[in-house]
């Protein structure tokens, strides 16, 4: 589940890897909105290509230049969502 937040210079997900996809495109982490006990929302800076990039992860081919990201910049932006998700547990 994805929303645009009522600022519109934020976007919403409680969706992980696409979150991370945007952190590898260059968005970044605001904060994690805990108000639902059962679901985080990852609140990111929003962009313009936002819509495109998010467009390109659910529905390009294999291998499409779009989604190709460079693994280590996935691999640190995996690490972070999961430390900020477990830091204050």
């Amino acid at each position: 589940m994805a929303t645009k937040n009522k600022n519109q210079n934020f976007y919403s997900t409680s969706n992980f890897y696409p979150a991370c996809f945007l952190l590898c495109k260059g968005l970044h982490l605001v904060s994690i909105d805990r108000t639902d006990p059962h679901r985080c929302e990852f609140v990111l800076q929003d962009s313009p290509e936002r819509e495109k990039w998010l467009n390109a992860f659910s529905f390009a081919e294999e291998d499409a230049p779009e989604v190709l990201v460079d693994a280590r910049k996935l691999i640190n932006a995996i690490k972070t969502l999961k430390e900020r998700l477990y830091q204050d547990r």
